[in-house]
């Protein structure tokens, strides 16, 4: 039987994952693969638009078109690298891991992106650190330079300059303030 892949979109930690599956399960499908943002089923997807009200109802959206899967892909890279803490692990570029990972040159990944979600992969990667950063502060268990380099900073300034810019805090007044305004990922 052959096995179709799907791109979805919203699908940003593990729960989203389970989420997924189990719509797919209660619709009947068969499940080979599932990931961040892709899942492979078995069969004929024949009733796309119960599927893609079913996926809505649990705030994911089916992709379709080919430069919405390309962003997704994107996106998923990116929040799974941050999530995983693989980034001070990362001995290339992100450039070069994107491109490597999506087998597609960069300068063509950054236009669809910049095209459709009208900011720059830097500067998603940027917010998608800062909000993990905050997610960490709050938490407590890690010193801010412990922060930086889980997340792959060079410094401790560099962190506290990107994060600044984006919040308007540094790291250390943002855990002193016990500030609650983190993002949800998938609004990034």
């Amino acid at each position: 039987m052959a096995i179709q892949e799907l791109h979805i979109k919203n699908m940003v930690c593990d729960r989203c994952v389970r989420a997924v599956r189990q719509e797919l399960e209660r619709q009947g499908y068969v499940v080979r693969h599932i990931e961040l943002g892709r899942a492979a089923v078995e069969g004929t997807l024949i009733e796309l638009d119960v599927l893609e009200e079913g996926l809505a109802a649990l705030g994911f959206e089916l992709l379709t078109d080919r430069n919405a899967r390309t962003v997704n892909q994107i996106k998923s890279l990116i929040i799974d690298l941050i999530q995983s803490g693989q980034i001070a692990k990362l001995n290339i570029t992100l450039s070069d891991y994107l491109s490597q990972q999506l087998g597609k040159d960069y300068a063509h990944l950054s236009h669809i992106f910049s095209t459709t979600e009208h900011i720059t992969i830097e500067r998603f990667w940027i917010m998608q650190r800062v909000e993990r950063a905050k997610e960490l502060l709050s938490y407590r268990e890690l010193s801010i330079s412990e922060i930086a380099t889980q997340l792959g900073y060079s410094s401790l300034s560099y962190l506290s300059n990107q994060f600044k810019q984006v919040t308007g805090l540094t790291p250390a007044t943002y855990r002193d303030l016990n500030a609650p305004d983190r993002n949800p990922l998938d609004w990034i």
